[in-house]
């Protein structure tokens, strides 16, 4: 497989429940943070980006009561929390880290700015983006892929709780095809919902690769990047 010098890294919220009914499993934040560190001290420039579905989707949350704006702020803020909990981890291990922000919430993270992101790059501090665009109506995915663009990543790596792309649900259809690799375009036609369609044409758009993967434990995203195991690459 390539060899990437930056990634960013985009993690489910959903997958730190582990069998929660919501919050963060401390064994799985560990084993996130662990697996970013393997990928750091091989000398990986990292940029992460983790929803905040554990807690609170906007998407999911609006309705006849909440209004879509209000409902994606409440989202934006859930992966504040995610953030600075992943944060504290991966300080502890020994793995330089900030959290530059969507939102402005001074108290908590400094409020993302371009320059900011370089030069902690330049300094190679891990950089976890929160607060998503600090804008409604964007997803956490298509948030990943815009601060991939302005960061220079050189792919989007997307761990999800399955190990790829499938032509269907592979949990609702046992026949579903695992892509080995598929095109942005049949990614749109099939409209295969591995990531909103927004993220997938500004990838295309901009030829930034992304690899998705399972989450699996500390040694999967190490193990994609050396090309082992399963996994789809859309380019």
């Amino acid at each position: 497989m390539k060899n990437y010098k930056r990634i960013l890294l985009k993690l489910s919220g959903e997958g730190l429940m582990g069998n929660l009914p919501c919050g963060i499993d401390e064994n799985i934040l560990d084993s996130f943070a662990e697996s970013i560190k393997k990928v750091y001290d091989k000398g990986v420039s990292l940029c992460i980006v983790i929803g905040g579905g554990n807690f609170y989707r906007g998407v999911k949350n609006t309705n006849q009561d909440i209004a879509r704006s209000v409902a994606d702020q409440a989202g934006m803020l859930a992966t504040i929390i995610n953030a600075v909990f992943l944060k504290s981890v991966l300080l502890k291990k020994g793995v330089p880290t900030d959290v530059l922000s969507g939102l402005s919430v001074p108290q908590v993270a400094e409020t993302y700015s371009y320059r900011r992101a370089q030069q902690l790059l330049k300094d190679k501090n891990v950089i976890i983006f929160a607060g998503g665009t600090g804008s409604p109506y964007f997803t956490t995915d298509t948030g990943a892929t815009l601060r991939a663009l302005e960061t220079n990543c050189d792919a989007l790596f997307k761990a999800t709780q399955v190990d790829g792309v499938y032509s269907s649900d592979p949990k609702k259809n046992p026949d579903a095809e695992l892509y080995k690799e598929i095109s942005y375009n049949d990614v749109l036609t099939k409209e295969l919902r591995v990531m909103d369609m927004t993220a997938i044409s500004m990838a295309r758009d901009n030829h930034l690769p992304i690899i998705v993967f399972k989450q699996e434990n500390e040694h999967s995203l190490l193990d994609v990047l050396k090309g082992k195991g399963k996994f789809t690459i859309i380019k």
